[in-house]
C-alpha cells in the first residue's frame, strides 16, 4: 500500500512539474511573439483647418474607444468648430455640433458612423503632404450594418464597442499622398 502511495505521489509531483515547465514554456513564447508594435504613421495636411479637423477626428475616435461620452461631447463640439472653417464640411460640422448635444453613447457613435463617412470622402481628396491615414471597418458596428472610422496605426481600436470588442475590425484602405 505504501508503494502504490508513494508512487502515485512521484507521479502527481512530475505531472504537476510538467505543467509547471510547459505553462512557463507558453509564457515564454507568447512574450517573444507578442513583440509586434503599432506604431502610429504620422500625418501632415496641405490645409491647416483639414490638418486639425484630422488630429480631432482622432481624439474623438480615441474618446469614443474608452467609452467616455462626456469627452466625446467636448471632442465633437471642438471637432464641429473647425470643420465650420472647412468648406464644403458643413454637413460632417453640424453632424458634430449635433454629437456634443447628446448623452447617450450609442447615439454619438450612430453620429461618428455618418462623420466617418463623410471625412473619409473628404479627406480622400485632400492634399497630403506626408503620411498616411488607415481606413477601418468593423462589419458588426450599427447593428450589423457596419461602419468604417480612420486610424493613425495598423491596430485595430474599435470606437464601437469599446473595451467589449476592442479590436473587431479590419484595414481596409491606406490613404496617402497623391
Amino acid at each position: 500500500m505504501n508503494k502504490i502511495k508513494l508512487l502515485t505521489s512521484t507521479f502527481l509531483l512530475i505531472a504537476i512539474y510538467t505543467s509547471c515547465n510547459q505553462t512557463q514554456e507558453t509564457t515564454e513564447v507568447i512574450a517573444t511573439d507578442s513583440v509586434s508594435v503599432s506604431v502610429p504613421m504620422a500625418i501632415e495636411l496641405k490645409d491647416a483647418n483639414s490638418d486639425l479637423a484630422y488630429d480631432q477626428y482622432l481624439q474623438l475616435k480615441d474618446v469614443l474607444v474608452l467609452s467616455d461620452s462626456s469627452q466625446a461631447q467636448s471632442t465633437a463640439k471642438d471637432l464641429a468648430g473647425t470643420l465650420g472653417k472647412i468648406k464644403g464640411s458643413e454637413n460632417s460640422a453640424k453632424m458634430a455640433s449635433d454629437m456634443a448635444s447628446v448623452t447617450s453613447l450609442s447615439k454619438q457613435r450612430i453620429i461618428f458612423t455618418t462623420i466617418s463617412s463623410e471625412l473619409i470622402a473628404m479627406f480622400k481628396k485632400a492634399e497630403i503632404s506626408s503620411g498616411s491615414m488607415i481606413v477601418q471597418y468593423c462589419p458588426m458596428a450599427n447593428d450589423g450594418d457596419g461602419g468604417y472610422w480612420l486610424a493613425s496605426e495598423t491596430e485595430i481600436r474599435n470606437p464601437y464597442y469599446g473595451d467589449e470588442m476592442l479590436n473587431c475590425g479590419e484595414v481596409k484602405e491606406t490613404i496617402t499622398k497623391k
